[in-house]
């Protein structure tokens, strides 16, 4: 059975192997189209913490906004 659909593997972008678990986690719900203070009540973090996480994963990932992350996260 050929598999058309699959989930995306973030492996392929070597930005995503610095990401941290909790950077991962934001990602993840990023993807699923969650805002910020969503994430932050998912993961009991505060808001602050999430923008953090944001920022880091950010910078690892050479982007400068969520769609140019998500963009690299689904490629």
């Amino acid at each position: 059975m050929k598999k058309s659909f699959h989930a995306p593997s973030p492996s392929r972008h070597p930005g995503l192997e610095e990401l941290t678990p909790s950077e991962e986690q934001v990602l993840g719900l990023l993807a699923k189209g969650y805002v910020t203070k969503e994430i932050a009540d998912q993961l009991s973090v505060s808001f602050h913490t999430v923008r953090f996480h944001l920022k880091n994963l950010y910078g690892k990932l050479h982007v400068r906004s969520r769609t140019e992350a998500l963009l690299k996260y689904l490629e």
